[in-house]
């Protein structure tokens, strides 16, 4: 059973390392199309609004309503990128003010959060305005997370409290399949049963609430249409809550066999009760990266990491307190006083020895859970900052009656502070932690524990403050270029990686020109890329934008803009960029001074804790020597196998890339400008004259070049193609991709 119990701590570390997924605690809005409380000249023709992580498409919303408030339109996350909320807007928009109510369903939690934007056509109409997303936590959400918490608390704690407290204080080798009493034994796994049965009762909860958000409905519509059965098979929330109904399944048999086995194979009873803290460890860890801390902008992987060992903590000494109040009644219960007083003190000495170093662990990671998400002090101020100051305002109590509990079990400890304060008395008389008063002491200490717990439920459906990210003062990449009678001058904003608006004015002979179709193209020739072309919105006299996630890295990118005027004629300009990965939104921040020093004071207690603690419970968890060495090398092994998968999955994301767009055989080197198109043409109506026609095959071909790669039009120019014959084969390099570029402008613009 020892390899079972490291089996379940390698599995838990693996859902760690892998579970780990970009997540925040909501996402929000990084750029939009038009932005908020804009005035435009004319009305667009696409809203479109990015986000910081990825939507649920079945159950996110865009609508557009006019000033009464009448939906106008209604649009969906983009096919291509599911962190983008669009919608087209109908033609013949009046003047006036529009509201865009948006309702994205983020992926990563299944927060579903409501808010709308405001621009306006013509002029600002003062009295309209949107409204910002609620903050606050849904009710029904922080029910199911606080039984679910409850839960897993209650079982961690439970079954790690028999194994380092319970059976090193009152075990017996004459008690078989479990090492104490079976009134202990009865009662200890009612507790367990009482868990699972709780941790399935928030579950189902959860998935009511779920599905009533998603749906924006009520819970008699999600029952009687079926509408669980959607958001279950349809969502990532779905799929992390079936992991957990699976854990809980597997936890019950594991129950259930430890009960049959009891008298049947002691041994491999007592092997699975010993096991039990590791599936309580992993249904907190499930938690944990789908958490806040999976989304911090600070060292996720250390947040998700310290939240745990957090949460770890925290549910040992709730769980464990819980357990021991409704085992005491009955495990006292045949002792005299004098008995019932030496028993209580051995287990509670031995509970408040393990729990001192854990209450400076659980004091020193929230301290450093708290740092990642408060970087200004006006975040205290949000109602993230308002549920955590609720916490710490009911758990400050708990923390004072612990302390008191940890004096008075000890009278020498007390006899010092009594000295020490002589007009504070601290004890009076026999120490009140080992009698009757302990108890007392006790339920008090847990009943204040459970508010707390409703104030961590309370937190973790609460939104974090939205990182204040570091962005760089970079001046956006800007140029010039005069294409025929215009002047057309563009701008990337900001101009690295990511999110991008294409800013483009254009003028005519000194004036704005204000009549002008405007397509805009992304290329970046050293891997062949190229996105689908956009249309530019005139938001302002002569103002055209356009935006887009096609940079997608560092590097030489070309910008392609067509200008189609209503006679059918159209100019190409041609822009060339470097684009710097530091203009990027930066995505994470790198830690302060305050955060090394609580990472360090972090350290110590983990430091001191192995010093003092770490060889009893390897004993109370009884590993023998032989079964330490093949666990440590079993974690080793497991560490490695981690480092390994993960290279293996990047190097698979990277193949599946290549595979999708292997680097070109050949690289285009001739921008596509005017110029191009121009020589193009001309050895185009020289030397292709069969492309010319309307063959089947020239057909086909025009109607790829939305999907072709410039290698594979290269290779079409120089050995042809199915039945077209290749062009003059003394062209030389540079006249083919002349070719090659002319050969594209028979592509569409626009969608």
């Amino acid at each position: 059973m020892s390899k079972l119990n490291w089996l379940s701590l390698i599995t838990i570390l693996i859902l760690l390392a892998f579970g780990a997924t970009a997540a925040q605690g909501h996402g929000y809005v990084v750029r939009a199309i038009p932005a908020d409380r804009s005035t435009l000249e004319r009305p667009p023709t696409r809203v479109q609004y990015w986000f910081s992580e990825d939507l649920e498409p079945r159950f996110s919303e865009i609508n557009l309503r006019d000033s009464a408030g009448a939906i106008i339109a209604s649009g969906a996350v983009d096919d291509k990128n599911q962190a983008l909320l669009a919608l087209r807007v109908p033609p013949g928009l009046a003047d006036g003010a529009y509201v865009v109510e948006l309702r994205p369903a983020f992926a990563s939690d299944g927060h579903v959060i409501a808010e709308s934007r405001v621009f306006f056509v013509g002029a600002e109409v003062g009295d309209i305005a949107g409204q910002s997303a609620d903050d606050r936590a849904i009710p029904l959400e922080v029910l199911w997370r606080a039984l679910l918490n409850l839960a897993n608390f209650v079982f961690f704690g439970a079954s790690l409290l028999y194994a380092v407290v319970l059976t090193p204080a009152w075990g017996s080798a004459r008690y078989q399949g479990g090492g104490l009493p079976p009134r202990v034994m009865r009662r200890l796994r009612n507790c367990l049963i009482a868990a699972l049965a709780l941790a399935l009762a928030a579950n189902l909860i959860a998935l009511l609430q779920q599905s009533m958000v998603f749906f924006n409905t009520t819970a008699a519509q999600v029952i009687e249409q079926n509408l669980w059965q959607v958001a279950l098979i349809g969502s990532r929330f779905g799929d992390i809550w079936t992991f957990r109904l699976v854990l809980l399944i597997f936890c019950a048999i594991m129950l259930f066999a430890a009960e049959y086995f009891r008298d049947l194979m002691p041994q491999l009873a007592n092997g699975i009760w010993r096991g039990l803290p590791w599936l309580g460890a992993l249904f907190i860890g499930l938690s944990m990266v789908t958490g806040h801390a999976a989304g911090s902008t600070l060292l996720p992987w250390v947040a998700i990491a310290v939240d745990w060992l957090h949460a770890l903590a925290v549910a040992f000494w709730l769980g464990g307190a819980l357990t021991l109040t409704l085992l005491l009644p009955v495990a006292l219960a045949p002792y005299n006083e004098e008995q019932r007083r030496q028993a209580l003190r051995a287990v509670m000495l031995r509970f408040s020895r393990i729990m001192l170093p854990l209450v400076a662990l659980v004091v020193v990671s929230g301290i450093y859970n708290a740092l990642n998400f408060f970087i200004n002090p006006v975040d205290l101020a949000t109602s993230y900052g308002r549920s955590l100051g609720l916490k710490l305002l009911l758990a400050l109590p708990v923390f004072m009656l612990g302390a008191q509990q940890h004096i008075a079990l000890r009278p020498e400890l007390a006899g010092r502070l009594q000295s020490a304060l002589t007009n504070f008395p601290l004890v009076r008389g026999v120490a009140p932690g080992a009698g009757r008063a302990g108890g007392l002491i006790l339920r008090l200490e847990v009943t204040l524990m459970l508010g707390t717990l409703l104030a961590v439920a309370w937190l973790s459906a609460t939104p974090v403050p939205e990182p204040d990210l570091p962005r760089s003062s970079i001046d956006a990449p800007q140029a010039t270029l005069a294409v025929g009678e215009f002047k057309v001058a563009l701008a990337l904003i900001p101009g690295g990686p990511g999110v991008n608006s294409y800013d483009t004015v254009l003028s005519r002979a000194g004036a704005p020109a204000t009549d002008m179709a405007v397509h805009l193209q992304l290329v970046n020739p050293a891997r062949g890329i190229r996105s689908a072309w956009l249309d530019a919105e005139q938001v302002e006299t002569g103002l055209y934008v356009a935006a887009g996630d096609d940079i997608d890295r560092a590097g030489s990118w070309w910008t392609l803009i067509d200008l189609a005027a209503a006679d059918g004629s159209t100019n190409r300009a041609a822009f060339a960029w470097e684009i710097n990965q530091a203009a990027a939104v930066q995505q994470s921040r790198p830690p302060r001074v305050i955060h090394v020093l609580a990472l360090l004071a972090l350290a110590a207690v983990l430091a001191y804790w192995l010093k003092s603690g770490a060889r009893r419970l390897i004993a109370a968890l009884n590993l023998s020597p032989a079964s330490l060495i093949i666990a440590s090398g079993a974690v080793a092994l497991s560490l490695g196998i981690m480092a390994a998968g993960a290279v293996m999955i990047s190097e698979q994301q990277r193949n599946y890339e290549l595979t999708l767009n292997p680097p070109p055989r050949v690289v285009n080197t001739i921008l596509p400008d005017a110029e191009s198109l121009r020589r193009g043409e001309a050895l185009y109506r020289e030397h292709c004259l069969v492309w010319q026609g309307q063959s089947a095959d020239f057909r086909a071909l025009r109607d790829r070049l939305g999907a072709a790669r410039d290698d594979f039009l290269y290779d079409a120019v120089v050995t042809g193609w199915r039945s077209l014959p290749p062009c003059a084969r003394d062209l030389d390099v540079d006249a083919r991709w002349d070719v090659v570029n002319y050969f594209r402008t028979f592509e569409g613009r626009g969608e």
